[in-house]
Parts: C-alpha cells; sequence; structure tokens
C-alpha cells in the first residue's frame, strides 16, 4: 500500500518537472489586434492572436534567393525549416542591422518566430557572436631588398 502511494508521488514529481522544463525552455508573448471595423457587440468581435517565440539553435542550410532557412535547435537533432519574408531583420549581438550575406551554416544563433498556419515564420534572428569573429582576416608580408 505505502510502495503505491510512494510510486504515486514520485510519477507526479517526474511529470512536474517536465513540465517545468518545458515552460522554461520557450518563452512567448501574445499580442491581440481587434478588428475596429467591426462594431463590438456582446455577440460578435473580431479577434487575431499571435504568439510570437523565441529559440536558439544553428544554422543548418540558407540558400539565398530561396524563402526559407533550416535551424538544428538545442533540443532536436534534426533540422527545422522556418520561412523568413523581407520583413525579417538580422542582427549582431549588440543589435546592429547585419547583412543576409553574413549567414553561413554552422553559425550559432537565437531567432523570433511566429507559427501562421503549418509555417514558423521568422521575424528577427540574433548573432549570438560578432560579425567580427566570422571575418577572415589575411596578412601579406612583402619584403623588399635593397
Amino acid at each position: 500500500m505505502k510502495q503505491n502511494r510512494l510510486i504515486k508521488l514520485l510519477a507526479a514529481g517526474a511529470v512536474s518537472a517536465i513540465a517545468l522544463t518545458t515552460a522554461f525552455a520557450q518563452t512567448s508573448s501574445t499580442t491581440t489586434t481587434t478588428n475596429p471595423a467591426v462594431p463590438v457587440t456582446s455577440s460578435s468581435s473580431t479577434t487575431t492572436s499571435t504568439s510570437t517565440m523565441d529559440a536558439s539553435g544553428t544554422i543548418t542550410t540558407y540558400t539565398p534567393g530561396s524563402d526559407y532557412i533550416s535551424f538544428r535547435t538545442e533540443t532536436s537533432s534534426a533540422p527545422v525549416k522556418y520561412y523568413y519574408t523581407k520583413s525579417t531583420t538580422i542582427v549582431d549581438p549588440e543589435g546592429k542591422t547585419v547583412e543576409w550575406s553574413m549567414l553561413k551554416p554552422d553559425m550559432p544563433v537565437r531567432y523570433t518566430y511566429v507559427k501562421e498556419g503549418d509555417r514558423m515564420v521568422i521575424s528577427k534572428i540574433t548573432l549570438t557572436k560578432p560579425v567580427s569573429y566570422y571575418e577572415k582576416t589575411t596578412t601579406t608580408t612583402t619584403t623588399t631588398k635593397p
């Protein structure tokens, strides 16, 4: 009898720990927009809800001219495809805008996305390391003989 009760308590504790870990893994915020063209009455109103989420991972594929970019998240071993738009911004850790040409595979990034239907659309990509870290510098030494 006491052994069953102990097992139930341990199972409830494990489920609670998993739920808390999942809750802290992704942050989200909700924006609600009400359509002003529709009069608000007690029986009818139009509301659209959008939830943005933050995540981090490593770029696995990015092809200029395509409409998607793939990331391998910290929790998933398989790459996940995210779509981007013209309004998607890329910034360095200090918040300065970075060109799309700077994106390379194996770059660690943080990103904000929103789920639109069955697609996940990125609104912002933040590099976790400064741009100077990725830029290659070459040094040329010239020796002249008198």
